[in-house]
């Protein structure tokens, strides 16, 4: 069975209600990203942070999955697929998706400002200040912020430099470290770049550029690789 990796963007959540803080200079919902998306905010204003992140929360919780998530659910049938996702909404899986790596964290999960290992769900859309671990430590989003390391990265690397096919949907390919993974396609295995906008790299001649959104575009990549396993 081929594997298909895909990674996907903020466009694809975008196309759900999920807003990007890219599409509004900066702005998240009028919320300046270094006053709620770094660890120097927490430090600043952690009460903030843990509120604007209920927001994300309760936005998530009510959003419901494409036609981008749910056609590449169709993948598994035919292809082992593994997707690489740089959100931290869960409508890959609200979708059916089996296997999804978060590069930037979940929304649906906290975890100890203390051992970074103790990581928990969250039930219900709320993270308070006084919420804290088994040890008695702050509980903080379990995202990774601005300036943080991104410590999936390496499982992240290994499925893509193993994919037979690589999709990328949703992402303008100018976040790193998540960028850099285009680089660990085998030499020669077809890419596919599913995004409105022209893509980079369309000189490699493996890449297939499909200028749609998500929605428009995922379905039609999907009815054709899965004519091709037949």
């Amino acid at each position: 069975m081929e594997k298909v990796v895909v990674l996907s963007g903020s466009g694809i959540s975008a196309e759900s209600g999920i807003p990007t803080f890219r599409d509004a200079g900066g702005l998240w919902e009028g919320y300046d990203i270094n006053e709620v998306a770094t660890p120097q905010a927490w430090q600043k204003n952690p009460k903030l942070v843990l509120d604007f992140y209920n927001q994300r929360r309760i936005a998530a919780i009510q959003a419901a999955p494409n036609a981008g998530h749910r056609t590449l659910v169709e993948l598994e049938d035919h292809y082992d697929v593994v997707i690489i996702t740089q959100n931290v909404d869960n409508l890959h899986e609200k979708a059916g998706s089996s296997k999804v790596i978060h590069l930037h964290g979940e929304l649906s999960k906290s975890r100890s400002t203390l051992d970074e290992k103790l990581v928990y769900d969250i039930e219900g859309w709320e993270l308070n200040w006084g919420d804290t671990c088994e040890r008695g430590s702050q509980l903080r989003p379990h995202i990774v912020w601005f300036g943080e390391m991104v410590p999936m990265m390496e499982v992240a690397s290994r499925e893509v430099s193993g994919a037979d096919i690589f999709i990328v949907v949703g992402t303008s390919l100018q976040v790193y470290p998540a960028a850099g993974l285009l680089y660990d396609v085998p030499q020669g295995k077809p890419i596919y770049i599913v995004d409105p906008a022209t893509p980079p790299y369309a000189e490699n001649p493996h890449i297939t550029p499909i200028q749609e959104t998500a929605s428009q575009g995922v379905p039609k990549l999907v009815k054709q690789l899965l004519k091709e396993a037949q």
